[in-house]
């Protein structure tokens, strides 16, 4: 599956994305064409795992996979707990922070080939990263063929009840970079609508943030257990980089 080209090259090639991620400092935003903008949360993403992070972490099964890990504060926290855990993200500078930090990671969009696919055990998609490509339906499908059967897709949803697709580019307010890319904004119930062929395991509010957690279709009731904690074969990476990816089996 090759990735959306708009949405993968435009945040690749972010100045202002990677400068921010660099300094831990925004601002930062999503710009729409009509000029409203939408604020990043640069100091909390490069900031340690809080609370909220924690709670949602404390849910994973399995094996994770991180999509837009962003500076890797998830990755890190998982890795600390002793979890096998790899973050991908298009940015060179988020992948360098997540080793910085101690974590695994690729770069790499999600809609390209992944290590451990059909292995996961769960997949995050957070701090919005459930709006990536712009196809909330697609984006479902990519995750639930990297999952294993009966994987957790743990998403973070939009504060408010929404279903938005925008195009959109990444500005610190001055400088807009790239292209126009397209983006989704999507409250719980707009995914829940997208869900098909998902089960429900749970939606949730904490510290002004909304979470849902879906769990893949088991393809049998031999698979196995999702809490399973062994490190797969596939996730041990030899060098965190785009052109070394982790090996698969």
């Amino acid at each position: 599956m090759s990735a959306p080209p708009a949405t993968a090259l435009a945040w690749a090639s972010a100045d202002p994305y990677d400068a921010a991620l660099r300094t831990g400092r925004g601002p930062l935003f999503l710009r729409r064409a009509d000029g409203w903008l939408l604020p990043l949360d640069v100091e909390r993403w490069c900031a340690r795992a809080d609370a909220v992070d924690r709670g949602v972490l404390d849910r994973c099964e399995g094996t994770v996979l991180d999509v837009g890990c962003g500076p890797g504060r998830l990755v890190a926290e998982l890795a600390g707990r002793g979890r096998a855990v790899l973050g991908i993200d298009v940015s060179g500078a988020a992948v360098e922070n997540t080793v910085r930090l101690g974590g695994q990671a690729l770069r790499r969009s999600v809609f390209e080939p992944l290590p451990g696919e059909g292995r996961w055990g769960t997949v995050l998609l957070m701090d919005g990263n459930i709006g990536i490509g712009g196809d909330p339906r697609a984006l479902l499908d990519r995750v639930a063929a990297l999952l294993c059967p009966g994987g957790l897709l743990i998403a973070e949803t939009a504060p408010v009840d929404i279903d938005e697709r925008v195009h959109v580019r990444i500005t610190d307010a001055h400088t807009a970079a790239g292209a126009a890319f397209p983006w989704a904004r999507l409250g719980t119930q707009a995914l829940l609508r997208y869900a098909r062929g998902w089960e429900r395991s749970g939606q949730w509010t904490a510290g002004g943030r909304r979470f849902v957690a879906l769990r893949s279709r088991s393809a049998s009731s031999s698979a196995e257990p999702p809490k399973r904690t062994a490190v797969i074969s596939s996730q041990r990476a030899r060098k965190p980089s785009g052109e070394s990816p982790v090996p698969d089996r």
